[in-house]
């Protein structure tokens, strides 16, 4: 099983980065291991912590129609270019923690996606030196109000709600191109999204890089790759489950704001 990075939080309110054990047990980091932290002598045990988003970004960088059949859906071709859109990082929740479905909004879809967490600052870099710069890989919900991004025109209050960027449960180092990412809702054992990360138009490091020629990237900062066909509207009460092979599954209720 790979190395899993975990951020945390105990009854106490403290908060640390650390790496989970199959125990279940965290070994304490004295830093973001992006920033070289290194593993501390103290352990917690499983009813010691709480699991947070795995990282605190300064700002979320997302990929719109980067699956061929995703585009289709929503009725354009594929960007000649990466197409490119802001989350404000008071959208980051927890797993497990409620999406809240906003009065403005009478349409609220999943869209399951792969997230890339950044390790170095990243200005102007080629996709050959992005490789370096992709500190690891963790999970995404980009939750969309889907009727107010066809009625603004942009992106922003759409995607911007906060809540609305579900993020975790933990980061991993490695991840095969061939990895499967689905999406399930409630107890459905069939999958409303299911694509093959290798299947982007756009891969992470021609992601990162592109990005890194418009806007600096800092450390912890996060990259959503886009979402699969399958998207599709949530309502309160329901509950979505991402999951991508090698990492494992990010999920979170839908409630009322």
């Amino acid at each position: 099983m790979a190395q899993r990075y975990v951020r945390i939080q105990t009854p106490e309110g403290r908060i640390y980065y650390g790496l989970l054990q199959v125990s279940g047990d965290v070994q304490v980091l004295d830093a973001p291991p992006w920033l070289k932290g290194q593993p501390t002598d103290r352990q917690i045990e499983p009813e010691g912590y709480k699991v947070l988003a795995p990282c605190v970004p300064s700002k979320i960088v997302a990929v719109g129609k980067n699956y061929a059949q995703h585009a289709a859906e929503m009725g354009g071709p594929v960007p000649p270019e990466p197409l490119l859109f802001l989350k404000p990082p008071t959208t980051v929740i927890a797993p497990g923690e409620d999406i809240a479905y906003p009065p403005q909004s009478e349409r609220v879809d999943y869209e399951g996606e792969l997230a890339l967490v950044i390790g170095d600052r990243c200005a102007d870099i080629s996709p050959e030196a992005a490789n370096s710069k992709i500190w690891g890989y963790t999970i995404a919900n980009d939750v969309t109000a889907r009727d107010l991004q066809q009625r603004d025109g942009q992106w922003t209050r759409a995607k911007g709600f906060d809540t609305f960027c579900p993020l975790g449960p933990w980061i991993v180092r490695e991840l095969s191109p061939g990895a499967r990412l689905q999406t399930f809702v409630n107890d459905n054992p069939e999958p409303v999204q299911s694509a093959l990360i290798s299947e982007m138009v756009f891969s992470p490091e021609v992601l990162v890089s592109y990005i890194s020629q418009v806007m600096t990237l800092l450390p912890g900062d996060v990259v959503l790759t886009g979402t699969p066909s399958g998207i599709g509207p949530v309502q309160v009460g329901d509950r979505v489950r991402v999951e991508i092979e090698g990492i494992g599954y990010l999920e979170n209720p839908v409630g009322r704001r």
